[in-house]
């Protein structure tokens, strides 16, 4: 089985060709490409793994929590040379994921490795509900 190559395109409408190879590119937002994430719970935690290569987590990652909603930003900025021809990839991405009830926001924990990366959020605990009887005053 062979690999599907990228062939050049010359003449007077070269990105007409690359709509046609992916014609889903035309409907989605922003530079064409979206951020990959999966989200799940994992012994208490609600994990979210993005995946992001290419992009330095000190520069070009924004982790924010507003009421109640995590928010990941980032921004790529590629640059690749090969003899005689250049290519750009840039763009910004953005997920939103909206968070449980009385998580504890210092908690929450990033890390980054290998091109993906993952936000760990303690899940709050669950608050025993006790039943209790209220005597009527007469």
């Amino acid at each position: 089985m062979s690999t599907p190559e990228r062939r050049e395109t010359r003449g007077i409408f070269p990105d007409l060709l690359d709509w046609f190879e992916s014609p889903f590119n035309l409907w989605r937002s922003g530079a064409g490409e979206t951020m990959r994430v999966e989200d799940y719970i994992d012994e208490g935690d609600h994990v979210i793994r993005a995946e992001l290569p290419g992009i330095d987590p000190d520069k070009d990652v924004e982790i924010t929590v507003t009421a109640g909603v995590l928010r990941i930003h980032a921004e790529r900025h590629e640059e690749k040379k090969e003899g005689h021809r250049s290519e750009f990839r840039y763009g910004s991405f953005t997920r939103s994921f909206t968070l449980p009830a009385d998580v504890e926001i210092d908690d929450i924990k990033a890390s980054y490795d290998k091109g993906i990366l993952t936000v760990r959020v303690p899940m709050p605990k669950a608050v025993k509900a006790e039943a209790k009887r209220i005597a009527i005053e007469k």
